[in-house]
């Protein structure tokens, strides 16, 4: 299992792939806000074990291993989001909330969120009953 370190370098391999068809340490270095040393040396253990497959200069792909774990970890994360947003929580705060919780959650945990998740897609008054609930708590808060 990688770690949440690396968790965090695959994902966002992952999803440049996915927008740009490539992914460079000086991106990867930009989008996680570090220093492209940093990129390089994750970038070769992510080689060792396995998760791509990175030549210096020549740039990195994902290994089947990689996209993998990279589709699952964007999965995570956008499920994270979408199940914030649909229990009320400010937009502003739902990116780093994501970040402080994704990597300290099971498995089993993410699963029993999608279900909930796909429960109030599926049935969108119940959101609406959510939000009559928050906003009563909220003014009964304020008094």
């Amino acid at each position: 299992m990688p770690t949440p370190s690396m968790e965090d370098y695959i994902e966002q391999i992952y999803i440049l792939i996915e927008d740009k068809g490539y992914a460079r340490v000086s991106d990867i270095a930009e989008n996680l806000q570090v220093h492209p040393s940093s990129v390089t040396k994750m970038v070769q253990k992510l080689d060792r074990d396995q998760y791509l497959n990175y030549e210096k200069y020549r740039g990195l792909i994902l290994t089947p291993k990689g996209k993998k774990v990279g589709k699952r970890l964007v999965y995570r994360h956008e499920l994270l989001e979408q199940f914030l947003e649909i229990i009320g929580v400010d937009q502003e705060n739902i990116y780093e909330d994501v970040e402080g919780i994704e990597h300290h959650m099971s498995w089993n945990s993410i699963d029993r969120i999608g279900d909930l998740v796909q429960y109030f897609d599926e049935k969108p008054d119940r959101v609406d009953s959510l939000r009559e609930v928050q906003k009563k708590n909220e003014e009964q808060n304020d008094e």
